[in-house]
């Protein structure tokens, strides 16, 4: 008997996993955070010491004639007949009115250059704090998202900057209300200018991303997308219009890569739909 009832107990159950406290969130979250100012701040002061650069080669390229974008546009009208394409007569004269403009202005650059190229290990450790709650199949169809993400975040940064900057600049350093009055840009004018428009399309380059995670948890699906295609395309071409000089080709220009993107979305929603319903089946 003491045999047979010792045969038939039960193993104990497994311990369950600790789940961690709000305050231990906060302080997890409160590392990845501090490591991702760190690789930020390192940037930065690498970006400062490299003024020069920085800013002749990179920063006030775009408002150039020889920038190759503008050299580029401007082969372009010629072989289409539209010569507002041609961007080569934009001679923009930034002055500064601040006494200590020109040094904020040197530390906001260094800064913002400091977030643009930490960007990629800004979303790793951002993915490292996420990543945890996520269950294993979420983690496995997840694979690779840094790396995405990333690299759309940068395709982002580079087409505002050779494309989107350099027409936004033309457009509204050029435009006059009358011969009369020249355009005498302020140094925190147009460096807010670059800053916004090219920080603003690596951020909606992210676009394919945050719809997989809409699809995944059904918030949308490729269905309504397709739906809705035509409503989009709107809204995609009233965009270009408003960042772009009022004629047809720049506007295709910018649409164009905003609409394969949506493209795209489509594609990505209809594959996180399938991966949900295989995880549900599973």
């Amino acid at each position: 008997m003491p045999e047979t009832v010792t045969s038939k107990k039960k193993k104990p159950a497994a311990e369950p996993a600790v789940e961690m406290s709000f305050w231990g969130h906060l302080d997890a979250l409160r590392g990845h955070l501090f490591r991702s100012v760190i690789a930020i701040v390192l940037l930065a002061i690498v970006a400062f010491v490299n003024r020069e650069f920085i800013f002749d080669s990179i920063i006030l390229a775009p408002k150039n004639p020889d920038f190759i974008t503008n050299k580029l546009l401007c082969r372009l009208g010629e072989w289409l007949g539209i010569p507002a394409l041609c961007l080569g007569n934009m001679e923009l004269q930034i002055i500064n009115i601040n006494l200590s403009g020109q040094f904020t202005t040197h530390m906001y650059i260094s800064m913002f250059g400091g977030l643009i190229v930490a960007a990629p290990y800004v979303i790793y450790e951002i993915w490292r704090f996420i990543r945890p709650a996520l269950y294993d199949n979420e983690r496995r169809h997840s694979r690779g998202a840094v790396i995405v993400m990333s690299l759309l975040f940068i395709l982002g940064v580079l087409f505002s900057y050779y494309l989107i900057v350099p027409l936004t600049l033309n457009f509204f350093g050029t435009y006059q209300v009358s011969q009369s009055i020249n355009n005498q840009i302020a140094l925190t004018s147009y460096i807010s200018t670059v800053v916004s428009v090219t920080f603003a399309l690596g951020v909606v380059f992210e676009l394919p991303v945050f719809v997989y995670f809409l699809a995944k948890v059904g918030i949308i699906t490729d269905s309504f997308l397709k739906k809705n295609r035509k409503y989009m395309l709107i809204v995609l071409l009233t965009i270009s219009a408003i960042i772009t000089p009022p004629d047809v080709i720049s506007q295709i220009l910018v649409c164009i890569p905003l609409y394969g993107l949506y493209e795209l979305s489509i594609v990505v929603a209809r594959h996180a739909g399938i991966k949900k319903e295989i995880s549900e089946e599973v």
